[in-house]
């Protein structure tokens, strides 16, 4: 009897130790609708914490200064949702646009993505 309760409550421990923050985007990639060079295009992605404990986001990682992130530090509760603001500035990309934009986080990845795809026009 004491070797099964050791053994849940072994069991429980291990986890309670796995529990933690989940980086999830329903369509992590997005496709903008062509675009002529020069153009500042902008996307909305939601992000949502599905995992047990605080989501962090704590800094971004893009190929180029043309993309940008927008999004707050603070702590993603666990079920919350928060907006990224993702911007791409055409000026000088032209034809077809495949960008992804890293995510620094507390997941267990420790590093989440976001994609976007474009093709653009030249002048």
């Amino acid at each position: 009897m004491r070797s099964g309760i050791l053994i849940l409550l072994i069991l429980n421990s291990a986890l309670g130790f796995t529990q933690e923050a989940e980086f999830f985007i329903k369509g992590s990639t997005y496709k903008f609708p062509n675009a002529k060079e020069g153009e500042q295009l902008e996307h909305l992605f939601i992000v949502r914490n599905t995992g047990k404990k605080p989501l962090l986001i704590s800094e971004f990682q893009v190929e180029c200064s043309c993309t940008k992130a927008y999004f707050s530090k603070d702590p993603i509760p666990p079920g919350a949702s928060v907006q990224i603001k993702i911007t791409f500035d055409t000026d000088g990309k032209t034809y077809y646009q495949d960008r992804i934009v890293y995510f620094i986080t507390n997941t267990k990845r420790k590093k989440e993505k976001l994609r976007f795809k474009v093709f653009v026009t030249p002048q």
